[in-house]
C-alpha cells in the first residue's frame, strides 16, 4: 500500500484530510461494494465533514493509528463519505442511527453489509473502551467474531432494520395544515423559550433562525407582543454572547451552554445566511439599528473570508487550529494589554469581560494564563453611559480596537477553511444578500448575490441544464438534491424582487419545473430528497423536519406559493397545499419542529398580497415606491415590477394577468391585490402602504 490511499484522488476537503491514513479507505462507489462482496467482508462506513471537531478527534485517535487501522483493514472494507457532498447518504444512515440508538451526530459510524443494509450504528467511537463507551480495539474483534460465527443472524438483523426503515418512511397524506397548527407552533415555542437568556431549551443552543422568522410572522398576524419579544431577546443575547465573533464578525455554529457564551467555534455558511435574514427582518419589524448593524457585519465576514475570487461562497471554517478547538478565537488578558494601547486595553477588558483566569474554562490549566471569549453582558446603551459617551462615540472606539485585534489575530494559524462551493448553501446566502440589498438599499450586496448566481449558472450545471451539487478545485460534480433546487430558487426569487431582472424569474421557473419533474412524489405528494434518476439507496427519503437548516420541502412549499402568485398558476399553489397534506400527520404533533413549513402555511392562510408596480425604473417616484415596500416588514407578499416600454412584453409573458396594468399619468403606479381581490390602482405611497396594512 502506498503512503496515500484512494481518497487522495477526491476533491472533498474532508476526504483529502484522510488521504494519508493507514486505513485502506475507499470513496463511496461500486469499487468498494464489489470488493466487499468478492471478499465477503462487511462495510465500515464513516461519515463526517471537514470542520467537525469530533471527526478530527476520531481521525487522530484511531484512523491515524496503526493498530486500529490494521483491525479495520483486516475485518472491513472501509468507506469515507463527506456528508456535505453526499447529504443523501448522510440523511439515510443518520435516520438509521437515530432509529437504532435514539440519537445521532458526527462522526457517524455505520457497519453494514455489501448491499448497504446496516446492522450497527454509532457516532464517535473512542480507540479504547472508557467510561462505558466501547472502543474500536474491543469492538472490531467482536464484530469479526460475530461475522465469522453468526453471520446469518447479522444479515437477518440488517434486513429487519432495512424493512423497518422503509415502513417508517411510508406516510399517508393527511388533512390540510392551517391556523390551528400556527397557534400550536407558537405555543410550543413559547413553552420552550428560555426567558432568562433567550433561545429555546437549555443547552446546547442552536440559532435555528427559522424559529425567529416564524415568530415575527406570528406577531404580525396575531399582534402578540410576546412573539416579537422572544425574537428580540434571542437576537440580542446571541449578538452579545460568545457565539458572536466580536473581533472578526459572523456567528459560530452553536452555544455549548445556556448563556450563548461558549460556542462550538466552527462557522457554517448556512448559519451566516439564515442569521443575516433573521436580523434583517427584525430590523424591518422594529427599526432598531442594532439588528441592521449585525446583518452588515455578517456580510462583511462572508465577503472577507468566505467568498471565492469567482464569486461563489465557501462552505465552512473549522473550530480547531493547531489541534485545539477555539484557539484562533481566544485571548488572554496579557495579550489584550500587549496588543492595545493602555486606555484601549482597559476599556476592552471591562466591556468584553476579559478575566485573568479566563472564561473559556473555569480554571487556569497547568499554570497557563486563562483564555477568554470576548462577550458583552449588558446593552450597549448602558455601557456607553458608564464611560460618559454616546453610543456612536463608543462604537467608534470599539471599531478602532477591533481592527487592531483582528490584525493581530490574522497572524495566528488560521482554522482550516472548507473551500468547496455548494449550490444549496449558496442559494441561502444569495437570499440573504438580496434581501439585505433591498432593505438597506445597498447595491454591493445585490452585486455579490448576482456574482454567486452567475457562478452557479456558469460552473454548476450538467450538460442537460440540470443543477450539480458541489464545485471545488475546478470541478463541478454530484447530482443536485432537492435542497439545491429549493434553496437556489428561493435565492433567485429574492434576487428578482431586488433587481427586477426578469432573467432570474425565468431561471427560477425553469429550475422549479425541473424540480417537479424529477423530485415530486406523484403518489403521496411532497418532494423526495433525491431525483428519480439518482443513485438507488435503501430508500428514497422525504424530509420535512426543519433542523439547523430548513428542509427542502418547507422551502419549496413557499417557493410554489410565490411562483403561483407571480405567474397566476393555481397548479403550483395546489402542489404547495399537497406538500402540507403529505406531512401533516407528523407535523401536527410538533409544528414547532417545522417552523419553515409553518412560514409557508402562514403565507397560504393569508392575508397575503400581490403587488405590481408599473413605472419607469429610472424615475425617482418608482424607486421611492419600491423602497417604501422594501423597508417595511410585509412578509407575505410578492412584488412584481412592470416596466414601461419594450421590456414589458417579456414580463407579461410570465405574468399575463398584468396585461392591462399600466402606469397612470406616467407616474409609478401600485396595483395591490389581497387574498385574490384586487384594489383600485394608486400612485400614492401612503395609500399603497395602507392597502398592505403597513402604513
Amino acid at each position: 500500500m502506498t503512503d496515500k490511499n484512494r481518497l487522495s484522488y477526491e476533491k472533498s476537503p474532508y476526504l483529502l484530510q484522510h488521504a494519508d491514513n493507514p486505513v485502506d479507505w475507499y470513496p463511496w462507489g461500486s469499487e468498494a461494494f464489489e470488493k466487499a462482496r468478492k471478499e465477503k467482508k462487511p462495510i465500515f462506513l464513516s461519515i463526517g465533514y471537514s470542520t467537525c471537531h469530533w471527526c478530527h478527534v476520531m481521525a487522530h485517535e484511531s484512523f491515524q493509528d496503526a493498530w486500529v487501522s490494521g483491525l479495520l483493514n483486516d475485518v472491513f472494507i472501509s468507506i469515507k463519505v463527506d456528508r456535505e457532498e453526499r447529504p443523501d447518504i448522510d440523511r439515510l444512515y443518520m435516520a438509521v442511527c437515530q432509529a437504532m440508538t435514539g440519537s445521532g451526530g458526527w462522526p457517524l459510524t455505520i457497519m453494514m453489509t455489501s448491499d448497504k443494509q446496516p446492522f450497527f450504528a454509532a457516532t464517535y467511537i473512542p480507540k479504547e473502551t472508557r467510561f462505558g463507551r466501547v472502543g474500536l480495539v474491543d469492538l472490531i474483534p467482536r464484530i469479526k467474531e460475530l461475522w465469522t460465527t453468526r453471520q446469518d443472524e447479522i444479515l437477518s438483523s440488517a434486513r429487519q432494520i432495512t424493512v423497518a426503515l422503509q415502513e417508517a418512511s411510508r406516510l399517508a397524506p393527511g388533512a390540510e395544515l392551517g391556523e390551528p397548527e400556527l397557534r400550536l407552533a407558537y405555543q410550543q415555542l413559547s413553552n420552550q423559550f428560555d426567558n432568562d437568556y433567550g433561545g429555546f431549551g437549555i443547552s446546547p443552543k442552536f440559532p435555528t433562525p427559522h424559529n425567529l422568522l416564524f415568530l415575527l410572522r406570528y406577531w404580525r398576524r396575531d399582534g402578540d407582543k410576546k412573539a416579537s419579544a422572544m425574537v428580540e431577546k434571542t437576537l440580542q443575547a446571541m449578538r452579545r454572547g460568545g457565539i458572536h465573533d466580536h473581533v472578526g464578525f459572523g456567528f459560530h455554529r452553536y452555544s455549548t451552554d445556556r448563556r450563548w457564551l461558549v460556542p462550538h467555534f466552527e462557522k457554517m455558511l448556512y448559519d451566516q445566511a439564515l442569521l443575516a435574514t433573521a436580523y434583517i427582518e427584525t430590523y424591518q419589524a422594529t427599526g432598531k439599528e442594532e439588528y441592521a448593524r449585525t446583518a452588515h457585519e455578517i456580510f462583511t465576514y462572508v465577503s472577507r473570508d468566505m467568498t471565492s475570487p469567482e464569486g461563489g461562497f465557501y462552505s465552512a471554517e473549522d473550530a480547531d487550529s493547531e489541534g485545539e478547538e477555539g484557539k484562533y478565537y481566544l485571548w488572554t488578558l496579557e495579550e489584550i494589554k500587549r496588543v492595545l494601547a493602555l486606555d484601549q486595553a482597559n476599556m476592552f477588558i471591562k466591556v468584553f469581560n476579559i478575566r485573568e483566569n479566563g472564561n473559556f474554562t473555569d480554571e487556569v490549566a497547568d499554570g497557563k494564563p486563562g483564555r477568554n471569549i470576548p462577550h458583552l453582558t449588558r446593552p450597549v446603551e448602558e455601557i456607553a453611559s458608564d464611560f460618559s459617551m454616546t453610543v456612536p462615540e463608543l462604537r467608534e472606539r470599539w471599531e478602532s480596537m477591533r481592527r487592531v485585534l483582528l490584525a493581530c489575530r490574522d497572524k495566528r494559524v488560521h482554522p482550516h477553511k472548507d473551500d468547496k462551493i455548494l449550490t444549496d448553501w449558496n442559494g441561502l446566502m444569495v437570499s440573504a444578500l438580496a434581501k439585505g440589498a433591498r432593505v438597506f438599499n445597498e447595491p454591493r450586496y445585490a452585486d455579490a448575490a448576482e456574482r454567486a448566481v452567475d457562478f452557479v449558472l456558469n460552473n454548476m450545471l450538467a450538460p442537460d441544464g440540470r443543477l450539480l451539487h458541489r464545485y471545488r478545485d475546478g470541478e463541478a460534480a454530484l447530482p443536485a438534491h432537492l435542497d439545491d433546487y429549493a434553496f437556489l430558487i428561493q435565492g433567485m426569487l429574492e434576487l428578482y424582487e431586488t433587481t427586477f431582472k426578469v432573467s432570474y424569474l425565468k431561471r427560477a421557473i425553469e429550475f422549479n419545473n425541473q424540480m417537479i419533474k424529477h423530485f415530486w412524489d406523484d403518489k403521496n405528494s411532497g418532494f423526495y430528497f433525491t431525483s428519480d434518476d439518482g443513485e438507488e439507496l435503501l430508500l428514497r427519503q422525504k424530509e420535512v423536519y426543519d433542523g439547523a437548516a430548513p428542509s427542502g420541502n418547507s422551502v419549496a412549499m413557499l417557493n410554489l406559493l410565490r411562483l403561483g402568485r407571480i405567474t397566476a398558476n393555481s397548479d403550483l399553489e395546489e402542489k404547495a397545499a399537497k406538500i402540507g397534506r403529505a406531512f401533516s400527520q407528523g407535523v401536527r404533533q410538533s409544528p414547532s419542529a417545522h417552523t419553515q413549513l409553518m412560514i409557508a402555511v402562514d403565507f397560504a392562510v393569508g392575508p397575503s398580497y400581490e403587488v405590481v408596480i408599473a413605472g419607469d425604473w429610472r424615475a425617482s417616484d418608482t424607486r421611492e415606491m419600491l423602497q417604501a415596500i422594501a423597508r417595511r416588514f410585509i412578509p407575505n407578499k410578492v412584488v412584481l415590477f412592470l416596466p414601461v416600454g419594450p421590456g414589458s412584453a417579456e414580463f407579461k409573458s410570465i405574468a399575463p394577468f398584468t396585461g392591462q396594468q399600466v402606469s397612470i399619468d406616467d407616474k409609478a403606479t401600485a396595483y395591490v391585490c389581497l387574498n385574490y381581490n384586487c384594489q383600485l390602482p394608486t400612485t400614492d405611497i401612503d395609500t399603497m402602504l395602507s392597502l398592505l396594512n403597513a402604513g
